[in-house]
């Protein structure tokens, strides 16, 4: 029996392209199963101020 997780959510690092997390999820033996956008907020006088966006890729272990 295999001692990786079935699912495991990728995050697209800083400096990373979308396709370079693509290949790492791929390279790790998973397979694209879903994706989702988180914002990130920064607060600035009394305000929170969107800053970037973080995109993290579900990968579902290949059989």
């Amino acid at each position: 029996m295999s001692s990786k997780k079935k699912t495991v959510w990728f995050e697209v690092e800083e400096g990373e392209t979308i396709a370079e997390c693509l290949q790492r999820l791929s390279d790790a033996g998973y397979s694209v199963a879903g994706r989702k956008e988180e914002p990130v907020f920064k607060e600035e006088a009394g305000e929170y101020v969107p800053i970037r966006q973080v995109i993290k890729f579900k990968g579902i272990l290949s059989e």
